[in-house]
């Protein structure tokens, strides 16, 4: 299993499909505040559509739901379910991430077993409530500097207010890729935005 270096984060199906259809292949459903049966049928319809176009489908907070569900994956935010009960529920097959602000945040994920770390915010984001530290392209810096100087290979994520014009910075940086919502979603063009970041990522 190869972890994408374009992953989309989205709260709908809605407008999913023609991203799918440009290439899009690594997308996280976020849901909150909707009931049991709402949150159930969403991620099911999510799933049918990514496996449609053999895309990876990765749900957002909910192991259980996502092992219902049949997604590929999961990712667990820093007041979730622990990796090593997340791990015991899913098995080893399924991609687990899990969200990180800090060098030591890092190293738990990574001695806990995750797949890959979404490492943020780069900058300010209306997307999240109760955001971290911004940590800016500096702090992605020492983080992974600090990474690199203990032995921690782990795909690492940017995430948090990222554009397509932080790309060619945040590889450099030696980050595996971006999560993205927002600068997709919130274009005049999701598909163009799409095939921008699948072609610099």
């Amino acid at each position: 299993m190869a972890i994408s270096n374009l992953h989309y984060i989205t709260d709908t199906t809605q407008g999913l499909e023609p991203l799918l259809k440009a290439g899009l292949n690594w997308v996280q459903l976020r849901v909150k505040n909707r009931n049991e049966k709402e949150i159930y049928n969403l991620a099911d319809s999510f799933v049918a559509l990514c496996e449609k176009y053999k895309a990876y489908s990765i749900i957002n907070d909910y192991p259980k739901l996502a092992r219902r569900v049949g997604a590929d994956g999961v990712h667990l935010g820093k007041e979730d379910m622990s990796i090593a009960e997340a791990r015991s529920i899913l098995g080893k097959d399924f991609i687990i991430g899990g969200t990180a602000n800090t060098f030591e945040d890092v190293e738990a994920l990574y001695e806990a077993g995750v797949d890959y770390v979404g490492l943020g915010p780069l900058r300010f984001t209306e997307t999240k409530k109760n955001l971290s530290p911004v940590l800016g392209f500096e702090g992605y810096g020492e983080i992974l500097q600090s990474c690199s100087v203990n032995g921690i290979r782990v795909p690492v994520i940017a995430i948090g207010g990222i554009t397509v014009q932080d790309l060619e910075q945040l590889h450099d940086l030696g980050l595996h890729g971006v999560a993205v919502s927002s600068a997709i979603k919130r274009t005049g063009n999701p598909v163009a935005a799409v095939k921008q970041f699948l072609e610099k990522a």
